[in-house]
């Protein structure tokens, strides 16, 4: 079992983290909710941003968010700014993921309060460093 914070994930006294995950990719949000869910993770996808927050509003045990950037009618760094401005939400973690390695963007997400920026493809790697830091 993956270690978060000193706990076992999905062990006996340690609830499992609940992970959203949003990507307008089906193939990718397939992949990120794969590795996340290999790593013991109780996972939710979604397609946009939209959805991410419609779900935000129904569902009280999101342990961290990961979003991919790119997406329509809401961008990531849109999403990640609505969670920040919302009093219920902004202290939920939230990581970006994007398949451009675009410094700017990547401090602007930092700035606004993301957590980490990813840059795609996602491995399992980088889902243990950034979760085990995050997620203590």
């Amino acid at each position: 079992m993956a270690s978060v914070g000193g706990a076992v994930a999905g062990g006996v006294g340690a609830p499992t983290p609940h992970v959203l995950a949003v990507d307008d990719s089906s193939v990718d949000r397939a992949i990120i909710a794969a590795i996340l869910r290999s790593s013991r993770f109780r996972v939710t996808a979604v397609e946009s941003g939209k959805r991410a927050l419609e779900l935000l509003g129904t569902e009280p045990n999101v342990s961290m968010i990961i979003t991919d950037y790119c997406m329509p009618e809401m961008t990531g760094y849109e999403l990640l700014k609505k969670v920040k401005e919302s009093s219920k939400l902004k202290q939920i973690p939230v990581v970006i993921m994007s398949s451009e390695n675009v410094s700017t963007r990547i401090r602007r997400c930092l700035e606004e309060g993301a957590e980490d920026f990813l840059v795609k493809p996602v491995r399992a790697s980088d889902v243990s460093r950034v979760f085990s830091r995050v997620l203590r």
